[in-house]
């Protein structure tokens, strides 16, 4: 049958379904919910009906006339393609579990405060919050209410209801020196990440693996940041230091790529002049004319993780407690090379 709109161009509503298939509004709704009381070709009729006519059910008013939303709450920071990726991961993990997504940005001029106010105006049943950068006491306030996963950042003292899964940080960084130094580096230094959920474990990550080369005099943290931005200040220090480091560890992987176009504007070779590792393994570091080698996070399986802990939450499911530490592993690509 050909497609048909509606008669007034408007979105086709479930009446319409009813009027083509030629049933009634309530016997199209029982199809549509999948519901029991329909046979199988009345069931085929309606479906069909809906497909010739472009009919998808409303599905947010559909979980606004249910008791449970079935709607997990994600806080994502939206210049953070670590984030992007992490946020592909949940939508595969949650939609075979029978849940929804609702997404919230954090922004410039859009702090975490509102971004999460939005979700829980949404009727998010849970909330999964990627590398928060909240006071622990908002984080516990916000665990009394509803089930709260936080990803990507590690906490000093465990919360009470709030569920944790992140990456091994420390030993990420450990990974990275201990490939330089396997590669005949020796003045590795490392920009770091400020404030930011990670900086610490990574920060204690390389300074342990330095000394545990014996390179404990060569420690050089310099001020850096999670942007392009703040990686490419500390590059332009980087180039009147002396003596100049061989290898740069940096924060993240954006990081990492301001680090790279100053290297680049000013005549350094990568790895040539100096090696470069990153740290996430986001898509960023992955396109061609990039090459960066970086420490990647198990992506997937934090993203499976984090979902099946608000999941198991919500249907009253045993869960261990504590928290998921996933192992990093180092992803060598074009940007790290023996010293000349």
């Amino acid at each position: 049958m050909p497609e048909t709109p509606a008669p007034d161009g408007k979105r086709p509503t479930l009446a319409d379904v009813a009027a083509r298939a030629g049933v009634s509004t309530a016997l199209a709704s029982i199809v549509m919910r999948d519901a029991k009381g329909a046979s199988a070709a009345t069931r085929e009729r309606v479906l069909q009906a809906a497909r010739d006519i472009g009919y998808r059910p409303d599905a947010r008013a559909r979980l606004l006339r249910s008791q449970r939303s079935r709607l997990l709450g994600v806080q994502f920071g939206l210049q953070q393609p670590f984030h992007a990726d992490l946020v592909e991961g949940i939508y595969a993990a949650a939609e075979p579990a029978g849940y929804q997504i609702a997404l919230s940005a954090v922004a410039a001029g859009r702090g975490e405060q509102r971004a999460v106010d939005t979700l829980l105006a949404d009727r998010c049943e849970a909330l999964v919050l990627l590398g928060p950068q909240a006071p622990a006491a908002r984080l516990a306030e916000l665990a009394g209410q509803l089930p709260v996963v936080s990803v990507a950042r590690r906490l000093r003292s465990p919360i009470p209801g709030l569920e944790v899964v992140r990456t091994a940080d420390d030993e990420g960084a450990r990974q990275a020196v201990d490939h330089l130094v396997a590669i005949g580096h020796r003045d590795i230094a490392h920009i770091d990440g400020g404030r930011a959920p990670g900086a610490a474990d990574r920060r204690r990550g390389y300074r342990t693996a330095m000394n545990r080369h014996g390179l404990g005099e060569r420690i050089r943290v310099l001020p850096g940041g999670l942007t392009e931005e703040e990686g490419a200040a500390a590059a332009r220090g980087l180039l009147s230091a002396l003596p100049r480091p061989t290898a740069v560890l940096a924060f993240n992987d954006r990081c990492a790529t301001g680090v790279l176009d100053v290297f680049l504007r000013s005549g350094v070779t990568v790895p040539g002049d100096i090696s470069v590792v990153g740290f996430d393994d986001s898509h960023l570091a992955r396109l061609a004319h990039i090459d960066l080698t970086t420490v990647g996070q198990d992506i997937p399986r934090l993203a499976r993780l984090a979902v099946g802990r608000a999941v198991a939450r919500l249907e009253g499911e045993k869960a261990a407690a504590g928290e998921d530490v996933v192992a990093p592993r180092l992803v060598v690509r074009g940007t790290t090379a023996a010293p000349r």
